[in-house]
C-alpha cells in the first residue's frame, strides 16, 4: 500500500511552489509514492511537431491545479497528494539523444530523393536506446515500491515503460487512449516510430496480454487487418462508440463494456490527442472528434470501481501550442495526469485515514 509523505511542509489550500516539483508539491523522488519520468523525445513526429517540450509545459502549468479530489473524496481518498508526487528533471542524456534523432529524422521525412540510409540507422539506434533506458528507469523505481508515470514526448516512449511493467505484471492488459490505432510497421522505416509503438507492444511483449483500444478514429487498413487478426486487441473505435451514445446507451454503461474486456491489473496508456482537439490544441496530429474530458475521466474511474489495479501509466502527446501565455496543453495534461495518479494511488489501497 503506498505511504503517506511528510504534509506538514505543505499547504494544499495555498499556491503551489513554482520551484517544487510538479503540482507545486515540495516532495522529493524518496519519499514520494508517485515518481514520473520525463522522457522529452519526438524523433519519429511525422507531422506536428512540440511533444518533447511537452513534460516541461505540464509541469509549468501544474501548480495552478486545487489538489483536493471532490470526486474521489466520496471513496476516501480526497487528498491523493499526500502520498507524495514528484517529477524528476529532465535527463540532459534524453535530450541531447533527442537533438541528434530529431535531426537525421527530419532528414529522412525530407522525402528530398537524398541518400537517407545512415540518418535512418543513427534514429533506429538511439530511439532502441531510449527504449532501454526508459526500460531501466522505470524497472528501477518499481523495485522500490513507486508507482510510475512516464510523460512524453511522443509516444513511441511508452515502449520501455509498457515493458517494464509487464515483465514485473505478466498477464497484464493496457488500456490505450489515442485517435491513432499505433500498429503500423516501422512507420516512414522507424523501427520504434510513435506510429508503431503498440505494434511494437504486441509483437514483442509476451508479458502483455491484452490491449484495449479506446477512440480510435484515424488508422489505416493495414492497421485495422491486423487489429482483426489479432486475439490480443480489442478496439473500440469512435464512430462505433458514438452510434451506441446516439442509440441510447449511457457512457457509464459503454465504459463498464470497454473496462470488462481487461485484466484485472491494468497499464494505462494515455495519448492526448485521444481528447477532443479543443483540449489539446497543440498536439502533434489532431484529430475531430475524441472523448470530452469528462468522458476520459469516466472512463479511466471505471477501470478502479470495478476492483482492477492501475499498476503504471505514461501520458504523451502534450504539446505547448507556442503562442505566448498560452499554457492551455499543459493545463489539460496536467489535470489528466493528476487523475492518473490519484486513481492509480487510489486502486493500489491509498485512503486518507491510512
Amino acid at each position: 500500500m503506498p505511504a503517506k509523505a511528510d504534509t506538514r511542509k505543505f499547504d494544499p489550500a495555498g499556491p503551489g511552489d513554482a520551484h517544487g516539483s510538479v503540482f507545486g508539491l515540495p516532495f522529493d523522488e524518496a519519499e514520494s509514492s508517485v515518481v514520473l519520468l520525463p522522457v522529452p523525445w519526438e524523433a519519429t513526429t511525422s507531422y506536428g511537431r512540440g511533444t518533447a517540450q511537452g513534460p516541461a509545459a505540464i509541469r509549468d502549468a501544474s501548480p495552478q491545479l486545487d489538489l483536493f479530489d471532490i470526486e474521489l473524496a466520496a471513496h476516501g481518498l480526497a487528498r491523493p497528494w499526500a502520498f507524495g508526487i514528484h517529477m524528476r528533471d529532465e535527463d540532459p542524456r534524453v535530450q541531447a539523444w533527442n537533438a541528434r534523432a530529431s535531426e537525421h529524422a527530419l532528414r529522412v521525412l525530407a522525402h528530398d530523393g537524398s541518400d537517407v540510409r545512415e540518418s535512418l540507422a543513427i534514429v533506429n539506434e538511439l530511439s532502441h536506446a531510449l527504449d532501454a533506458w526508459v526500460q531501466g528507469e522505470v524497472d528501477g523505481l518499481l523495485a522500490r515500491g513507486k508507482i510510475v508515470g512516464v510523460v512524453g514526448g511522443d509516444h513511441s516512449v511508452a515502449f520501455g515503460a509498457i515493458a517494464a511493467h509487464a515483465a514485473r505484471n505478466p498477464g497484464i492488459g493496457i488500456l490505450h487512449v489515442d485517435a491513432h490505432a499505433d500498429l503500423r510497421r516501422a512507420y516512414e522505416g522507424f523501427e520504434r516510430s510513435h506510429a508503431s509503438v503498440l505494434r511494437n507492444v504486441v509483437d514483442e511483449l509476451d508479458g502483455v496480454a491484452t490491449l484495449v483500444q479506446v477512440g480510435l478514429r484515424d488508422l489505416s487498413e493495414e492497421e485495422f487487418e491486423y487489429a482483426k487478426a489479432s486475439a490480443k486487441i480489442t478496439p473500440w473505435y469512435e464512430h462505433a462508440l458514438r452510434r451506441r451514445l446516439a442509440e441510447g446507451t449511457g457512457w457509464a454503461h459503454v465504459c463498464h463494456d470497454i473496462v470488462g474486456t481487461l485484466p484485472e491489473r491494468v497499464y494505462v496508456s494515455f495519448d492526448i490527442d485521444g481528447l477532443d482537439p479543443t483540449l489539446c490544441p497543440g498536439t502533434g496530429t489532431p484529430v475531430p472528434g475524441g472523448l470530452s474530458f469528462a468522458d476520459a475521466v469516466t472512463l479511466l474511474a471505471t477501470v478502479v470501481h470495478s476492483g482492477r489495479t492501475i499498476v503504471g501509466f505514461d501520458l504523451v502527446e502534450v504539446a505547448p501550442s507556442g503562442r505566448a501565455g498560452d499554457e492551455f496543453d499543459g493545463n489539460v495534461g496536467a489535470r489528466i495526469l493528476y487523475r492518473l495518479c490519484s486513481l492509480a494511488l487510489w486502486s493500489q489501497g491509498a485512503r486518507d485515514e491510512s
